[in-house]
């Protein structure tokens, strides 16, 4: 199975925390998973260990695990498949395609700026289809956090 990447970084002049609030609180995530498809949004808790799913208006997505979180520092996530209206699934060629799939978020804290590194990995159509709309997600992020 064919897995592209994407790295994508900003510099933020906002403290860490500040950022870590627009990644992780839903008044925030919001406006920005926009970027990608109005109504997006997550569902978890934001700890390690815990289960986050990423799902757009209608009930489309993709689910994994919070395999890292580091409160202001970093979130590290697996893909275990996708949510196809509104039922998860593992067995479908599109689940399949997810498996395995990661995503990052590194804040690292210079002079009370903040810089965000996004590293993800996963199926190469859909990182070659989300590689532009990462400059516009990182373009609102740091506008919330810089509010």
């Amino acid at each position: 199975m064919e897995r592209g990447t994407i790295k994508k970084s900003i510099d933020v002049k906002a403290p860490a925390s500040k950022v870590w609030n627009v990644l992780t609180q839903d008044k925030f995530n919001r406006i920005w998973y926009a970027a990608f498809m109005e109504g997006s949004y997550a569902v978890t808790d934001w700890q390690q260990g815990s289960k986050v799913t990423f799902l757009d208006g209608d009930k489309n997505g993709v689910f994994g695990k919070i395999v890292e979180l580091k409160p202001n520092e970093k979130i590290s996530m697996r893909y275990e498949g996708v949510v196809e209206n509104g039922q998860e699934t593992t067995t479908s060629d599109d689940a399949k395609q997810w498996i395995g799939a990661t995503e990052i978020y590194s804040l690292s804290n210079t002079n009370g700026n903040t810089s965000i590194l996004v590293e993800l990995e996963g199926p190469v159509k859909f990182m070659e289809m989300c590689t532009p709309l990462w400059d516009k997600a990182l373009q609102k992020i740091k506008g919330l956090s810089e509010e």
